[in-house]
């Protein structure tokens, strides 16, 4: 913990919530790290609900370290990261210019590219253009370029009648990118460390609610994959994290079409602060590598610095 004042116990600000789309999945990974911090009796942790005055709480609680929990704009995307370099205080997960980066799903996509991994074809395009006509030929995902969790994201299928009608509260600008059928399996990086892969089997398409409510996905870790695209998996989640400049721990998302092989197997895109909910992939996969949850949170803490 790069930067540890001369307290007996240092203290931990574990920021959480903010006013991204992510809200409430943030506030229950902030909440669920809290605790499990607190289980070791190794830390003080107070818990910030990052505001517009989040600088001045900071200033005021003087923290040794800060674990981000906040998950989507302004929390993952390089900006709260810039506030933590500004006053000095060091903290988990990316760096600015990472953070910023793999936010950007088209951009993450010409990094991937440059490093040789697998991705499918997508375009930025007007949102109000995707709702008067198809922009790219069916099977498609429409999605923001710059949130996680499958928020906001349409699927328009082989057939489709008309192009999406996206909500109003769309960016004026949106991705649309080739659909890739197959599984869904994904990686976390702890380091330098890939710490599994999961299998993640869904009734219907792995959207918000799939993601985090309970029994909305069924998460199989081992999963029951040829090894070649077990090692494959591995492989592309380190070089994506180092290819994107990324610290702490990332997690990689994949599809898997298992007719075409190894051929088959394309990068989503890589989340820089995963979540950790009692339902999230990263905290499983650590507990599958035989790291609890409070080690988990503990190495985060103790990983955290500044000029990242």
């Amino acid at each position: 913990m790069a930067g540890q004042s001369s307290r007996t116990t240092p203290k931990v600000a574990v920021l959480m919530g903010g006013p991204s789309a992510e809200r409430e999945v943030s506030l229950s990974s902030g909440t669920s790290c809290a605790a499990a911090l607190r289980s070791l009796d190794t830390y003080e942790v107070v818990e910030v609900d990052a505001g517009r005055d989040l600088a001045a709480v900071l200033v005021a609680e003087r923290p040794d370290a800060v674990l981000n929990c906040l998950h989507g704009r302004w929390g993952e995307d390089g900006c709260v990261q810039g506030l933590l370099e500004w006053l000095g205080i060091p903290y988990s997960h990316s760096g600015v210019l990472s953070s910023a980066l793999a936010m950007d799903k088209q951009r993450t996509k010409v990094v991937y590219r440059a490093a040789g991994l697998p991705v499918v074809d997508s375009i930025i395009a007007p949102a109000d253009e995707v709702r008067r006509a198809h922009v790219m030929s069916t099977p498609y995902v429409v999605k923001p370029n710059n949130e996680g969790s499958s928020v906001g994201v349409y699927l328009v299928n082989d057939g489709a009648n008309g192009p999406p009608q996206l909500s109003a509260d769309m960016p004026d600008e949106v991705m649309v990118e080739a659909f890739a059928p197959g599984r869904e399996l994904t990686t976390t990086v702890m380091g330098a460390r890939p710490l599994g892969v999961t299998d993640i089997l869904t009734d219907g398409w792995y959207d918000y609610d799939a993601k985090y409510k309970p029994g909305g996905s069924r998460h199989v870790i081992p999963a029951d994959v040829p090894n070649e695209i077990t090692e494959l998996c591995l492989d592309y989640a380190v070089r994506a994290h180092n290819a994107l400049g990324c610290r702490g721990v990332s997690r990689t998302d994949y599809r898997w079409d298992e007719s075409k092989g190894a051929a088959g197997l394309i990068l989503l895109e890589t989340n820089t602060q995963p979540g950790m909910t009692p339902t999230s992939l990263t905290p499983e996969q650590a507990q599958a590598a035989g790291i609890s949850f409070p080690e988990l949170c503990a190495w985060m803490v103790e990983d955290a610095s500044c000029h990242r």
